[in-house]
């Protein structure tokens, strides 16, 4: 039974020692080489007595990066990545509740590091290169359980505070095993990773191709401004698998990317952690038709995406495209009000139990009892689930849909309505790509957001078909382009402010 994550790298790096791991297209590590700076690393921390705490990574984006998450592992710890062009207040906020004794940083963000005046500061090239000792790695192995921290990943409080999600070897690996079998993945898989490291989502990238020996390229977060030159990457780099989240996506068919180009060696397409646009979803079957396309869904808080659904049927014109099943060892628990299970059809909030749940919010007690509870359908014997937050509904077919967020849904003029609604009003509109709508609570006021080709005024006229008077936007803004968060979903919380600022 696997236990640590670490055996992934170190069974992949004795098969498969000379094989490209992970490559920003100008420089590359080997697998071989992976694992002997990661267990340089480990051996420094452990030597100096480093165990079960957080060691801050400050590196730019590089296989050096993840060389490092493997190193704090290796010394028995968990790492919790930092990056420059993260704001200094989140910055400040992550470590404030942290605490860390080191920090491990590139010379690049050295200066940087230094200046925050928190931990003791090494250098990746200074200790990466370094003797490895392997009686002091077997004394922290053995110490090693699967329920140990690896990493502490931040996301963003409904307060404004960032909330840090607290992952174990078990949770990853059972979702590096239950999405490798999903999505059907293997040694010949060629990823694109697009997310910063920062976040939970690599996973999807680093540790399938840790298992198989598969190969990660970190594409350039500039490219995503220039579509035709990030596909001209993807083929120079024979790109087969992508799983970006939609906007990445939208950024390239919405611009007419796909018309003067395509991604040639793309066979599998996994998009998630937004809701993908019809129009442009049917822009990337049309413009590739051979490829397997996946919806992920799921939560930071279950380690990653805890739902598929394998776009193997053509879907009507108004159907919202299904997440699909959970993955092997998650169950769904699709939650009414009253805590019962909601019938076929009937609206509930998506509940995630198995392995896949993580161990809770770091230093926040009072925030992890929110929503990692006690399963109401069991009261037999304690059985933690997540409560997402999120609202879903079966359709016909058995499959899960994510409806909206709870508190998306509102209460206006006397009337419950669902914002999502207001939105899938908007991209009926031809030459729509995005939409977005808000509630202003305290100006009590409905906010759309939209990038199109038609105006504001006949974006107002066309919704007067689709919606009743209570549900029409009192504030519509047309926009070049969606201002977008660092792992780029739509950042809803900016929208918001520049809604309040109409009044």
């Amino acid at each position: 039974m696997r236990k640590n994550i670490l055996t992934y790298l170190e069974d992949t790096a004795a098969r498969l020692p000379d094989k490209l791991a992970f490559s920003t297209g100008k420089e590359g590590m080997t697998f071989s080489e992976v694992q002997k700076g990661a267990a340089a690393i480990g051996s420094f921390l452990a030597k100096r007595s480093f165990y079960g705490e957080p060691v801050v990574i400050f590196m730019d984006k590089h296989p050096r990066t993840v060389t490092s998450f493997f190193g704090v592992i290796y010394a028995g710890c968990f790492y919790v990545c930092l990056d420059e062009k993260m704001p200094e207040a989140r910055m400040r906020a992550i470590l404030d509740s942290v605490c860390p004794r080191i920090i491990l940083c590139d010379k690049k963000n050295q200066k940087a590091a230094e200046a925050l005046g928190i931990g003791e500061v090494f250098l990746y090239d200074d200790i990466a290169g370094g003797e490895i000792d392997r009686d002091e790695l077997l004394t922290v192995r053995r110490r090693q359980c699967d329920t140990d921290a690896i990493y502490v990943v931040f996301t963003s409080g409904s307060t404004g505070m960032p909330k840090g999600v607290v992952a174990c070897h078990r949770s990853v690996i059972d979702y590096t095993d239950a999405l490798s079998d999903a999505l059907g993945f293997s040694e010949e898989t060629v990823f694109a990773n697009q997310t910063p490291l920062y976040f939970d989502a690599p996973l999807k990238e680093l540790m399938p191709t840790l298992k198989f020996g598969a190969t990660t390229y970190f594409v350039p977060k500039m490219l995503f401004s220039f579509p035709v030159r990030l596909i001209e990457y993807l083929n120079e780099y024979r790109i087969n698998t992508v799983c970006w989240v939609v906007s990445a996506f939208v950024q390239i068919s919405s611009l007419g990317a796909l018309d003067t180009m395509i991604p040639r060696y793309l066979t599998k397409v996994a998009f998630g952690s937004e809701v993908f646009p019809r129009a442009q979803y049917d822009l990337w079957r049309k413009a590739l038709p051979e490829a397997e396309f996946y919806n992920l869904y799921g939560p930071t808080e279950a380690t990653g995406m805890s739902c598929y659904w394998r776009a193997d049927r053509a879907l009507a014109t108004d159907e919202p495209i299904p997440v699909g099943v959970p993955f092997d060892n998650t169950d769904v628990l699709l939650l009414t009000e009253e805590n019962t299970r909601a019938e076929q059809g009937e609206v509930g909030e998506i509940c995630l139990r198995g392995t896949c749940v993580t161990l809770g919010y770091y230093r926040n007690p009072e925030k992890t009892a929110e929503v990692f509870t006690q399963n109401p359908l069991n009261s037999a014997y304690p059985e933690v689930i997540y409560r997402t937050g999120d609202i879903g509904r079966y359709n016909e077919h058995g499959e899960l849909v994510f409806v909206c967020r709870k508190d998306s849904q509102i209460k206006h003029m006397g009337h419950r309505i669902e914002l999502g609604e207001i939105e899938s009003a908007a991209l009926k509109q031809t030459g729509v790509s995005r939409a977005c709508c808000l509630y202003d609570a305290d100006g009590k006021r409905i906010a759309l957001f939209f990038v199109g080709e038609i105006s504001e005024a006949e974006m107002q006229q066309e919704l007067s078909l689709y919606l009743p008077r209570y549900m029409m936007p009192a504030v519509l803004r047309s926009l070049d382009a969606m201002p977008l968060t660092d792992n780029g979903k739509i950042d809803r919380r900016k929208l918001l402010e520049w809604a309040k600022a109409e009044a």
